[in-house]
């Protein structure tokens, strides 16, 4: 299997340390989501994997290899950081074609891709045709020419409509149950919260979380359940005996802080107490993520009226 390796990963721009003695290992069979505030070093992490930027100190690798010893790199990743690099005069057939040539990949590879990408009727159109979704498709179909063991996508989903974000999204998963690394860096945490198994979160060039989704959400978070009975209160009373913390929700409903599903489900079993809701809340991933961030965003809007603004 071949996974990405960052060990002590630095970058420094004059005065300025982008990224700091980053560690992280990003493996095969599952999809990394690659978060952080503007600012944060993924970009310029992505760019030190694949060879466009130098380190300062520090090494990443794909497979155990520098990407620029790669023999046929195309074949081992496959990428997209900048869906408009992509010469505005060739068609999307011709850019392709001349990445297949040019990497020694197989011809029949190109309009494989295209048809994948949902870009063989559009084909023989010139790039510069295209709307940026387009060109994101076209990212794509380039980044997984070589059929590579690992792919980097940063924010694929970019002028997408619904179906090409559904589209990447179950293609991500898709690479992933095939037993590639998938590492794609977002902005946009509903999407991420959808297709990521596992998390690696920067802020001012450091890591902050390397762990699966489901455990850092529930690191950040305390379990409650959303409680409606039949009967009165007669289970809400139970609880309240029982040392539950409660809080009125509205409309007849009460939190259960601390508590789960399975045990407030269990107990109301016991009782034969019907239930008209029970709902256990959990924090969303935007909700964790700017929790986590708030100290480190380089970039923050200042809230309208607030002091700030005076």
């Amino acid at each position: 299997m071949t996974s990405i390796e960052v060990q002590q990963l630095t970058k420094d721009y004059g005065a300025t340390r982008a990224v700091d003695r980053l560690a992280f290992r990003a493996e095969a069979g599952r999809v990394t989501g690659f978060l952080g505030p503007n600012g944060a070093g993924k970009s310029t992490t992505m760019r030190l994997i694949l060879g466009l930027d130098r380190p300062s100190g520090g090494t990443a690798t794909v497979g155990g290899r520098a990407y620029a010893t790669l023999d046929n790199p195309l074949r081992v990743v496959g990428s997209l950081l900048d869906a408009g690099a992509a010469h505005g005069s060739r068609t999307a057939h011709a850019h392709v074609l001349a990445l297949a040539v040019s990497n020694g990949i197989p011809r029949r590879r190109v309009d494989t891709t295209l048809e994948e990408a949902g870009l063989a009727a559009v084909a023989g159109r010139r790039i510069r045709t295209f709307s940026l979704g387009m060109r994101q498709r076209l990212g794509i179909a380039a980044a997984l020419l070589g059929d590579p063991a690992v792919v980097m996508l940063d924010e694929p989903s970019n002028g997408l409509d619904p179906e090409g974000i559904i589209w990447i999204r179950e293609l991500m998963k898709r690479l992933a149950r095939e037993g590639r690394t998938v590492l794609v860096s977002s902005h946009l945490m509903s999407e991420t919260a959808a297709f990521a198994d596992h998390l690696i979160i920067l802020g001012a060039g450091r890591l902050l979380t390397d762990m699966p989704m489901e455990e850092f959400l529930a690191s950040r978070s305390r379990p409650r359940v959303r409680l409606r009975e039949a009967e009165g209160g007669r289970l809400l009373d139970l609880l309240i005996r029982g040392g539950y913390e409660t809080r009125d929700a509205g409309d007849g409903a009460f939190w259960i802080e601390g508590a789960r599903t399975r045990e407030i489900g269990a107990l109301a079993a016991a009782q034969q107490i019907p239930l008209l809701e029970l709902v256990e809340e959990r924090t969303t991933l935007e909700r964790a993520y700017l929790d986590l961030t708030a100290d480190v965003a380089e970039f923050a809007a200042t809230p309208p009226g607030s002091p700030e603004e005076a």
